[in-house]
């Protein structure tokens, strides 16, 4: 099911690639999506091969269907590297210094419900995007050896 709901959304993607500026203009109140129509379609053309790499996939099978067991404990806090935006392909990534990056919808109430809002959900998503500054704890009690006692 994850599956087929990731390839709809790729199709649906790429089918509205022509009307992305005017979407995204409308959606999350930002002018300039429309005012470089030609430079947010080569940036959504990006951002739909990069969604297709893994994270449509991810998005339907671990953040809207919650993985029924999270088991590691993740720490860390945001660099703002711009890693896990989809290795930098995000089409709502901008810049906000030298090596840094800003979401460009942060405060948008759909960003809550993305895979954006769930990063980093477990290991594999911090392996993914070589992120820097988050890490999975192991909060497993150390064994301690039992050991038989017998009687002399």
């Amino acid at each position: 099911m994850a599956r087929w709901a990731a390839k709809a959304l790729i199709g649906c993607a790429y089918v509205s690639i022509p009307i992305a500026p005017a979407l995204a203009s409308l959606v999350f109140w930002r002018k300039r999506y429309l005012r470089d129509y030609r430079g947010t379609m080569r940036n959504a053309h990006r951002h739909i091969r990069a969604m297709q790499a893994g994270p449509a996939l991810h998005y339907f099978q671990d953040v809207a269907g919650r993985e029924r067991q999270v088991p590691e404990h993740i720490e860390g806090e945001c660099i703002q590297c711009g890693n896990c935006c989809m290795d930098h392909q995000c089409m709502f990534l901008e810049p906000a210094g030298p090596q840094r990056f800003q979401c460009g919808i942060y405060h948008s109430p759909l960003r809550k419900v993305s895979n954006c809002g769930s990063f980093p959900l477990h290991s594999h998503d911090i392996a993914r995007y070589q992120c820097p500054s988050y890490f999975v704890v192991d909060t497993r009690m150390p064994m301690i050896p039992i050991v038989p006692v017998t009687a002399k």
